[in-house]
């Protein structure tokens, strides 16, 4: 491995140059690009990444040894077979396949255990994320970060809809006291012991976002804006949003636990003021009326109710998962590296 004693200049957003001298050895990096079901964009991203890695190489910024990991999360179509026709053609592409769809968040976990570079970068296949940070994400690993953040600067390719979800869900996970980088998702460099650190969780409902911050260590961040998927369709319809966001909720916190019993104590409070002011209005000789008032409260009180056990039972089935301890996943095929 080779130190850079160079001055280096290293553009930020605001394209003020700063020079800097990197701290660190050149690392072999893996880039890891979880894919299911992405026939239609594998040929223009394997192309793209391909590009950037061997920019950075080019630039003395990353090892010869660096590749492209892609993750088949149990795809149904020619995925696989694109991933390893391209890593018998090319000793910079490896592949893994998983034994059947586990989730983005599992086939990330698959990845990250699989890589053995000093630095990882996690991206989407689709390359909705932008690229051209990538050589960004490297300069502030170089320069002492073990973890860099891509974050979005602003979210106007989404929908109304979900710019404002979003908004509500960072602000809810700010409220309960979970540390989280507001608008990033998994595009992110990881060091070598930052990902052994979080490969070291063993929760079985992931929330990666969420348990990279409790890691610790240096970090950075980094901004771009994401563009528009040019080919397929997204693999994060709104049901698995919703289910990705109560993993976050449920996997990081027991706020909402805090929340049924101070409910509890806040309605018990009421009803004994209540039943304090219907018995003194009966020692002066008056009758308490409302029927629809007493209708009303029944089916408030169980509706709370309801509630709660939906709450509690959400968090028992998570107790249960993890009594559990099953395997995450299942690795069905390699490709490429020292697997041919």
């Amino acid at each position: 491995m080779k130190y850079f004693g160079v001055e280096t200049a290293v553009k930020d957003r605001t394209d003020h140059i700063s020079i800097e001298k990197f701290k660190r050895p050149t690392p072999s990096l893996t880039i890891i690009v979880p894919c299911y079901d992405e026939e239609e964009v594998f040929e223009k991203c394997l192309l793209e990444i391909n590009s950037i890695l061997q920019k950075l190489i080019d630039g003395d910024l990353i090892d010869n040894d660096s590749h492209v990991l892609f993750v088949d999360d149990g795809s149904k179509d020619n995925t696989w077979k694109l991933i390893s026709n391209s890593a018998k053609s090319s000793s910079k592409v490896r592949g893994l396949k998983l034994s059947r769809n586990k989730g983005h968040q599992v086939a990330l976990l698959a990845g990250l255990n699989e890589c053995e570079s000093d630095i990882s970068i996690s991206i989407d296949a689709d390359l909705q994320d932008d690229t051209s940070v990538i050589e960004t994400m490297v300069l502030n690993y170089l320069n002492g970060s073990d973890i860099v953040y891509g974050v979005r600067d602003d979210r106007t390719s989404d929908t109304f809809f979900k710019r404002k979800t979003a908004t509500l869900f960072y602000g809810l996970m700010k409220w309960m006291g979970v540390e989280q980088i507001p608008h990033h998702a998994d595009f992110r460099l990881l060091s070598r012991r930052a990902k052994k650190a979080l490969t070291s969780y063993k929760e079985q409902s992931l929330y990666l976002r969420g348990l990279v911050p409790l890691v610790g260590f240096s970090s950075s961040e980094v901004y771009y804006s994401r563009s528009a998927r040019e080919a397929g369709e997204s693999k994060y319809p709104l049901k698995k949003m919703l289910g990705l966001a109560l993993d976050g909720i449920t996997s990081l916190t027991i706020t909402p636990l805090r929340i049924i019993t101070a409910l509890g104590f806040f309605i018990s409070g009421i009803s004994v003021i209540s039943a304090i002011y219907a018995l003194i209005q009966k020692f002066n000789g008056n009758t308490v009326e409302g029927w629809a008032s007493v209708t009303i409260a029944i089916f408030f009180l169980g509706g709370v109710q309801m509630l709660s056990l939906g709450v509690i039972g959400e968090y028992i089935g998570k107790i249960y998962m993890e009594s559990k301890n099953r395997p995450k996943y299942f690795v069905d095929e390699k490709a490429g590296g020292k697997n041919d």
